[in-house]
């Protein structure tokens, strides 16, 4: 545990917020560890004042606000609540969690700033100024170990205050006010929540934040004394592509029972694949999450694929329905049944999510439990919370609430798609749609570019998609991150120098037909058997306005364009079956694309004595052809529109005389 504070920076901040400025600053060196935070957990908060519009002097806790990740935190990221509202709320003796979260509301200064974060109340009745919290591995390994509050007290001594785990919100706000009154706060330097985390503090941004690292760094290296990285076990493995379909099925079957698209991701790498290959890997990667927060995330247990992983993920179902019954009240919303996480036996351990953001998280989640419980093991096994209080966390009443409010999903959120020519025109458009509106995207392209689209959302692949072999590693590496295949845009391609049949070039029309036409036919056949397995699975060819108008001088392209179109045809007849449509496009004139430069324009534009503009314009429509355009079929093809509709040609070319 590095300490990152740096004299340089903390004056930039300081000097730009004063102490907010410091507050902001210390708030992200938390935010950039992992093992201290992950994705929006823990909180900081300062107490300091606010001058209401009557002139007078408030009290204030600025607190971090609901939506805002410690580690990119601005100062709107911490709204200002009347300090001694919070402090007077934590006299009282009962509050639901409805109320809790309409005062905290009511408490804020300004009624358009985030929602303070619910440990306000706590926050506000500790004493020193600065606040900071985080759900540190390290501590919350130790608690969640046999004896784990004893190790804990011999530890950190009379330094720190080590309290019973208790719900979170106005009870462990309570919780802690009853158990500190009277106190010498001097004497302390932090506080312990048992399968929660840890609380440090003090007058000033730098000593709460070095306290919080120099009391984290003990508990790490209490874990290193103990031996728990002698339990991190590492294992190669290598996934194969019966592995690849098996992935796909689980994933579907993770799709019907969560009731909606899925992602999934398998993290095969060595640490991963030797927690999955531990003889003991399904007793001790079952009893529980490391703190019941990540429930909301990963729920309170992962399944567990062996064998048959696709029967697995279905006792799964039952077994967490089972689970909700034994605790439900009468009044909840069971969530659906499906797992977040899996451990998939010798091979590693998988994530499911309806998008790549909350994949992301429940991904990094499951890589710190997987440390988490191994080292725990160390310390003479791993021992979560009774699933009745991890059962009440992740059926909060706040949680519920959000249920009923969310927002509707993209249209293609949870749906994978891969796009060929992904780095540019056409290709570069189709990502760009697919993404905004919700999919996941494999995008493949020759040009190295490709690479530079990978975020969150976007795997992006350099693959020669001539070449057999790499496009099927480059399919079963984009399966391996986001688990399945519904939607193929099978969109690459070049268009040779025109030239008339008597001087056709025999090496521009093998090059055509490789490309145009050869590797889009064996594309479609690499994806089949996973579009198969897919939700509402659809192809989309990107033909060309050539097949049914050709022009002169064109053989070369138009022949393999003419050849995808008929192949496109003959698998929307032979995919019917299966539930896969495949429909054709026929762009024209789609000038914002790699094909077109300024001076191909201009010489196209001269040979038909037209400005460039005229020429761009040069339709029935009268108007530009843009990439975009044609993602936006691209979307309508592969979404909810034309459910019955397969084997279609449909021209994107703004009304070619031609073609009509």
């Amino acid at each position: 545990m590095n300490n990152l504070w740096n004299d340089t920076e903390a004056a930039q901040y300081e000097a730009a917020e004063g102490e907010l400025g410091l507050r902001v600053y210390t708030s992200r060196l938390l935010g950039r560890d992992d093992s201290l935070v992950l994705h929006g957990g823990g909180n900081t908060s300062m107490k300091g004042s606010s001058t209401n519009i009557f002139g007078d002097e408030v009290p204030t806790l600025f607190i971090k606000g609901s939506g805002w990740d410690l580690k990119t935190i601005e100062s709107p990221g911490l709204p200002a609540t009347n300090l001694e509202t919070l402090q007077r709320l934590a006299t009282l003796q009962t509050m639901t969690d409805t109320e809790m979260a309409r005062e905290l509301k009511l408490a804020l200064l300004d009624p358009a700033s985030p929602s303070p974060s619910v440990e306000a109340i706590l926050h506000a009745i500790i004493p020193l100024r600065f606040v900071d919290h985080t759900h540190a591995d390290a501590v919350v390994t130790i608690s969640n170990s046999p004896q784990g509050r004893q190790r804990l007290q011999q530890l950190y001594g009379d330094e720190v205050l080590i309290l019973p785990y208790i719900m979170p919100g106005f009870i462990l706000a309570r919780q802690v006010y009853e158990a500190t009154q009277g106190i010498d706060w001097s004497t302390l330097k932090g506080i312990v929540l048992e399968h929660h985390g840890i609380f440090s503090f003090a007058d000033d941004a730098r000593s709460s934040y070095d306290n919080m690292i120099a009391m984290v760094a003990q508990a790490e290296d209490y874990l290193i004394s103990q031996g728990a990285a002698d339990q991190l076990l590492r294992r190669d493995v290598e996934i194969t592509a019966q592995d690849g379909l098996n992935l796909a099925a689980v994933r579907k079957q993770v799709c019907d029972l969560a009731g909606r698209a899925m992602l999934a991701r398998l993290n095969s790498g060595p640490e991963a694949a030797g927690y999955a290959s531990r003889p003991d890997v399904a007793a001790i990667a079952t009893r529980g999450p490391v703190t019941p927060d990540h429930s909301l995330h990963t729920k309170r247990i992962p399944a567990v694929l062996a064998d048959s992983p696709v029967s697995a993920v279905k006792q799964f179902g039952d077994d967490y329905r089972a689970y909700f019954d034994r605790h439900n009240n009468g009044s909840l919303t069971c969530l659906d049944p499906a797992p977040r996480v899996a451990v998939w036996l010798e091979r590693g351990v998988l994530a499911f999510a309806p998008n790549a953001k909350r994949m992301a998280i429940v991904a990094d989640i499951a890589d710190h439990t997987r440390s988490c419980v191994q080292s725990a093991e160390a310390l003479g096994g791993w021992e979560a919370l009774p699933e009745r209080d991890i059962f009440e966390l992740e059926y909060w009443e706040l949680e519920q609430v959000k249920l009923k409010k969310a927002a509707a999903p993209g249209a293609f959120e949870g749906r994978v798609a891969l796009v060929s020519g992904a780095a540019s025109g056409i290709g570069l458009a189709c990502v760009e749609a697919l993404v905004a509106d919700g999919a996941a995207v494999i995008g493949l392209d020759i040009n190295p570019a490709v690479a530079e689209l990978s975020d969150t959302a976007v795997l992006g692949i350099q693959c020669d998609i001539t070449d057999g072999e790499e496009t099927a590693a480059a399919l079963q590496q984009g399966l391996q991150h986001f688990g399945g295949l519904d939607i193929l845009v099978s969109n690459a391609g070049i268009f040779p120098s025109s030239r008339p049949v008597a001087e056709l070039d025999e090496d521009d029309l093998e090059t055509s037909l490789q490309l145009n036409f050869q590797s889009h036919a064996r594309l479609l056949k690499l994806a089949t058997p996973y579009l198969a397995l897919g939700i509402n699975p659809a192809v989309v060819l990107m033909a060309s306005k050539n097949v049914p108008a050709p022009g002169p001088g064109a053989l070369a392209y138009s022949s393999a364009k003419a050849a995808l179109t008929q192949l496109g045809r003959i698998a929307a007849l032979e995919l019917g079956e299966q539930g896969i449509r495949v429909n054709m496009l026929h762009p024209n004139a789609v000038y914002d694309t790699a094909l077109w430069t300024e001076e191909t324009l201009q010489a196209r534009a001269d040979s038909y004595g037209l400005s460039v503009e005229q020429y761009k314009t040069n339709n029935a429509l009268g108007l530009e052809v843009r990439s975009c355009d044609v993602a936006s079929a691209v979307l309508a093809l592969a979404g909810s529109d034309f459910p019955a509709t397969t084997g279609a040609q449909i021209p994107v070319d703004g009304g070619n005389e031609r073609v009509i």
